[in-house]
């Protein structure tokens, strides 16, 4: 590695000194490959995938992570919203919490937990009735640790997008992905076309990068040709998934009539989940700030009425009311909330795993490794398993070259 680096300062040196020398046009275009080919290795995409960036990154593999999103976490983001007299809300609306039983997994928690990203959530989940209006299956205590982060679900992909040897660029959507067999690298295009650089390798936990999704959304051709990837199983092109509509909610006061702080509902068409972010180690108690999940049929429903292209500001209005009328229906006594706004989560929620015992799918010969809770198991804790995996095959091949 210090050879590249020793290449990279080079070129960075002389390229700044000689930049606009007329005579040689060329320059500007030469610089670009050369630095891009020196200095980044391995094209990491999606924030979810922070974790195998920070591994590649310590095995010293210099990464380039891009997400197509204003800031990291993906379904570990956390949503900031600010109300018209000027007050500012937090809401885990991904995932609630995660937990986990890998020893792998439980390290990096451990790791996590002595930087201050991570703390336990001693609450108590349960189930609600909507027909009996109880609840019911209250968690037994010494069960399964819930983790968060802290002071919101995303700390702990915005750590690892800070480590050094990740550079991190958001706000960039992959539009093309493409495999030069000349230069054994990998070319990287944005959603506008223009180029992104090369790359050794690609880590990548969009499912839509393979899918004709991306096409139903953007109306743009489907970044990769999942044709030229024999190694790559076909069924990676359409990977089930859970539609999840996802309600923002914040009140003056504490809902004392609730006595559980998280739950999933019983006998409700249209709710799945509720949790009280306010509960969670490291959250402000200025206000009661509670989000709502609708269940998979619930989505669907609306998605097959509107498309999938981002939803209106109409529909997510009439969504946010629906959901909110049937947590009111529960009669916990939920008062009207000053704030109530609705998100949609289009594929997050994968509803199957395509990887088996390897955890990642890989193309050891074009050095591409797909990633994600969808190849282990559809939770956090699948996810960084898949991380890992993804970040020690792209080691044990880059580290060689």
């Amino acid at each position: 590695m210090w050879i590249n680096n020793y290449y990279y300062t080079f070129f960075n040196h002389f390229f700044s000194n000689f930049y606009n020398i007329k005579f040689f046009p060329f320059l500007p275009q030469l610089q670009e490959k050369i630095m891009t080919s020196v200095a980044a290795k391995v094209a990491v995409i999606g924030c979810g995938r922070a974790v195998c960036a920070s591994t590649l990154a310590k095995n010293g593999i210099s990464v380039t992570l891009f997400e197509s999103a204003r800031g990291p976490g993906g379904r570990m983001s956390q949503r900031r919203e600010t109300t018209e007299d000027g007050k500012e809300l937090h809401f885990d609306h991904g995932a609630p919490y995660f937990s986990a039983s890998n020893t792998d997994v439980l390290r990096l928690i451990s790791e996590w937990q002595s930087k201050g990203l991570v703390a336990e959530w001693k609450e108590k989940i349960a189930t609600f009735d909507c027909t009996s209006k109880q609840f019911l299956e209250i968690q037994e205590e010494g069960s399964d640790k819930k983790y968060v982060g802290v002071p919101g679900m995303n700390s702990i992909c915005k750590s690892l997008c800070q480590e050094p040897g990740v550079q991190s660029r958001f706000g960039v959507g992959i539009g093309k992905l493409e495999w030069l067999d000349n230069e054994d690298s990998w070319s990287l295009m944005g959603l506008n076309g223009k180029s992104l650089g090369y790359f050794k390798g690609v880590v990548t936990s969009d499912k839509s990068t393979f899918s004709q999704r991306f096409t139903n959304v953007t109306g743009k051709p489907v970044p990769i040709d999942m044709g030229k990837f024999p190694e790559i199983p076909l069924k990676m092109t359409e990977i089930p998934v859970n539609p999840c509509f996802a309600l923002m909610l914040a009140f003056e006061e504490p809902l004392t009539e609730i006595p559980i702080r998280g739950f999933s509902f019983k006998s409700s068409k249209v709710l799945h989940r509720a949790f009280c972010d306010n509960s969670k180690p490291g959250r402000s108690r200025n206000s009661e700030c509670w989000v709502l999940h609708s269940t998979p049929e619930y989505a669907q429903d609306v998605i097959s009425q509107t498309g999938l292209q981002k939803p209106s500001s109409a529909t997510l209005a009439k969504v946010a009311e629906e959901l909110f009328q049937e947590f009111q229906s529960t009669k916990l006594s939920i008062p009207q909330a000053f704030f109530k706004k609705a998100h949609r989560w289009g594929s997050a929620f994968p509803a199957t795993s395509v990887a088996g015992d390897e955890k990642c799918l890989w193309d050891a010969k074009k050095r591409l490794a797909v990633c994600g809770d969808f190849c282990v198991s559809p939770n956090v804790e699948g996810a960084i398993i898949s991380g890992l995996a993804a970040a020690a095959k792209c080691s044990e091949v880059l580290c060689r070259l």
